[in-house]
């Protein structure tokens, strides 16, 4: 379970753009017990890693009770978060807008001290979330010397996540960024998974470089588990898993991905995705996955259609 982390984009707010969720609509208590129930479960499988971020509605502050309700989870952890995007939905499912994004010096500030009072402590890897080629912070030098001086104060380790169809670019670009002559990100997230590899040769020159790579959304938010292709439930039914082990198997099996994030919506979930760990894909059943890609364009279109439930 070392590769495997848990994220909390499902978890900490009433909705996201999760295929397969059961549609109720939690108040913040409920989705609460629901986050700490499976974060037990993570626990209990022997899972160390957690992933957050400032516009997982109450993702932080659900992990930071949780660590705070378990005397020494907190120091055997490694914790991630985000800052850039806030959520905005102020717990309504419907809402015409759930997140915005923001990468300026001042929201960094303000996210950041968000981040140390609901986690009740620094995170050991602080991420800009969703770095684009187009995002100001490449030509804002006084935001990049603040993130280096954080860094320098509290010992986080700094990286960046990225979505889109130029992922690749976005991840060369944002590891070369210096700040006094020192690597500013050391660290990267990505989405990668059996519809959307496009990123992986930048992701696996990232790893080769000494970054850490974290993949994300490795069931393409839930496609590859609501209606699998058939090469995906085939090897599922073989190996007697669902067909979300076998799309997280499939990412277990880069050399290049450090860490794994199951993005499950409860405990059932977790450990159905958990079952990843112990499914080995053998050389015809990876050639036979591979060929379901799509083009980046068409994935990252059809994810910006799927509805928020």
């Amino acid at each position: 379970m070392t590769r495997l982390g848990l994220g909390l984009a499902a978890l900490g707010r009433p909705s996201y753009i999760n295929l397969g969720r059961d549609g109720v609509h939690r108040s913040p208590d409920e989705l609460r017990a629901l986050a700490h129930a499976t974060l037990d479960v993570a626990w209990e499988a022997g899972v160390r890693r957690f992933d957050a971020a400032r516009s997982y509605g109450r993702a932080e502050e659900f992990l930071g009770s949780w660590f705070a309700a378990h005397p020494g989870h907190r120091e055997a952890s490694t914790v991630s978060s985000k800052w850039g995007y806030r959520y905005t939905a102020g717990w309504d499912r419907d809402a015409e807008v759930h997140e915005v994004k923001e990468h300026t010096l001042a929201h960094f500030r303000t996210q950041w001290a968000e981040t140390l009072d609901a986690l009740g402590g620094p995170p050991d890897l602080y991420q800009v979330h969703s770095l684009t080629t187009g995002s100001p912070l490449f030509d804002d030098p006084a935001l990049l010397e603040a993130l280096a001086a954080t860094r320098a104060e509290h010992g986080v380790r700094l990286g960046f996540s990225t979505s889109g169809a130029d992922q690749a670019d976005a991840v060369r670009r944002g590891l070369a960024l210096s700040v006094g002559g020192e690597r500013l990100f050391t660290a990267v997230q990505s989405t990668w998974n059996l519809l959307e590899p496009s990123v992986g040769g930048a992701l696996r020159a990232a790893h080769d470089d000494g970054a850490l790579v974290l993949v994300k959304e490795g069931v393409a938010n839930g496609r590859l588990v609501v209606e699998p292709p058939a090469a995906l439930a085939d090897a599922a039914r073989r190996h007697g898993v669902g067909p979300d082990a076998v799309a997280l198997a499939g990412i277990l099996a880069q050399p290049w991905a450090d860490v794994v994030l199951c993005g499950a919506a409860g405990p059932g979930q977790l450990r159905a995705n958990l079952a990843a760990a112990d499914v080995v894909l053998s050389a015809e059943e990876r050639t036979a996955l591979d060929g379901l890609a799509e083009a980046p364009g068409d994935y990252w279109a059809h994810r910006a259609d799927l509805p928020w439930v």
